[in-house]
């Protein structure tokens, strides 16, 4: 999470918001569409197999058109495959420590 906190941080220019997110997404300040990307997309990388046509109806409701749906999945899907990809080679990502105050390498 702390490197795309950074990324997310420059995108958003709220550090609450990052830091809830990064804490807890469930008590961020979230709108209902964004809430239901997350609690989708948790669900998807946590519990692949017990996604099912209810959790794609929720993301409807919410408003989210097919399309969208279809990017929420293969976004969760890619990162989850970037992840363990690196942790299964045992790369790791610098920490803070080694950026400066604008998220850049020293």
């Amino acid at each position: 999470m702390t490197h795309h906190g950074e990324a997310l941080r420059r995108l958003v220019k709220d550090e609450t918001l990052v830091s809830q997110l990064k804490a807890d997404y469930t008590q961020a300040a979230l709108s209902p569409v964004n809430r239901a990307i997350l609690d989708y997309a948790v669900k998807l990388t946590r519990a692949p197999a017990q996604v099912t046509q209810a959790d794609v109806q929720t993301l409807r409701q919410a408003g989210l058109t097919d399309r969208a749906i279809l990017d929420v999945a293969q976004v969760t899907a890619y990162f989850n495959f970037v992840n363990r990809l690196a942790d299964g080679l045992g790369v790791s990502l610098e920490d803070d420590e080694t950026r400066d105050e604008n998220g850049e390498n020293d």
